[in-house]
């Protein structure tokens, strides 16, 4: 494997073409500032590699596969970025996009909670394969006064549906590894005991195959959806109306008060959510 940069979070290993991304930065392997920053310097240094055709992203921890996007990072902002004239991409929207467009197939093997920003990052890769009875997706962000910027409006509708979507979005619940391989959001939900062997055969097996067909037949598959571009800024537009809001800011200090980003509270974020959304009633 071609020297890759050194990383905080990220540990790397290479065989046979697939590259494996283990995610550890715990308790929650929340998205921190340090644990962006590795993603953004993987995805360059992927969109140049030649010797990997498959990527799979997998985490060291079994209860959090990619939680949300660190609140404090939010409310540590000193005020609402500039306007960007609706022309340019935030920073996490131009990483997944990244992403999505990477010459490499791209799979994430996802056992414990992803919610929040950790699954605007999986919806930007090819395939999502989950843990029956231990896989579960939450996007949490309205019932804490924000709304998914990372590109979850956008993704979430063409994997599941618009009004799916709306109801994982708006109400904030759980979505489990069967309902979500039965609604589009899972590429396939598996028996724990059988995830790690399904993920590393079929990414061995597109990896045996002519690196020129596999990159041919994703560029093509690419073809198929249309650009996001104009809805990502807009979504990144109201989700900084909110954030930077003082009802915003009150709900994000709730949400940490409350048990947000603590082992305790991720495990249950669909009901602490629901507590935070209380706050001013």
């Amino acid at each position: 494997m071609s020297k890759a940069p050194e990383y905080n979070h990220l540990d790397l290993s290479s065989k046979d073409q697939v590259l494996w991304v283990t995610i550890d930065n715990p308790p929650l392997n929340l998205i921190t500032k340090s644990l962006l920053v590795d993603f953004i310097r993987l995805s360059h240094w992927l969109s140049n590699d030649t010797e990997n055709t498959v990527v799979v992203f997998q985490s060291a921890n079994p209860n959090f596969f990619l939680a949300h996007f660190d609140v404090t990072a939010l409310l540590g902002a000193s005020e609402k970025p500039q306007d960007s004239n609706n022309q340019e991409l935030n920073i996490f929207d131009d990483l997944c996009e990244r992403l999505r467009l990477l010459p490499k197939v791209t799979i994430c093997k996802i056992s414990g909670r992803i919610g929040g920003g950790g699954s605007e990052i999986a919806m930007a890769c090819d395939m999502r394969f989950a843990a029956l009875g231990e896989t579960i997706m939450n996007q949490m962000e309205v019932p804490i006064g924000i709304i998914p910027g990372g590109g979850g409006t956008q993704r979430l509708p063409s994997l599941v549906g618009y009004s799916r979507a709306a109801e994982l979005i708006l109400g904030g619940i759980d979505l489990d590894a069967q309902t979500g391989e039965d609604w589009g959001y899972f590429t396939r939900a598996l028996p724990p005991e059988d995830l790690d062997e399904y993920v590393k055969w079929l990414a061995n097996r597109i990896a045996s195959f002519d690196p020129a067909a596999v990159i041919g037949a994703k560029s093509s598959l690419l073809n198929s959806t249309p650009s996001l571009t104009n809805g990502l800024i807009k979504e990144t537009d109201i989700f900084n109306d909110l954030c930077y809001s003082q009802d915003g800011q009150m709900s994000l200090n709730r949400f940490l008060e409350l048990g947000g980003q603590t082992v305790e509270g991720e495990l249950r974020i669909s009901e602490l959510s629901e507590e935070v959304a209380k706050k001013q009633k």
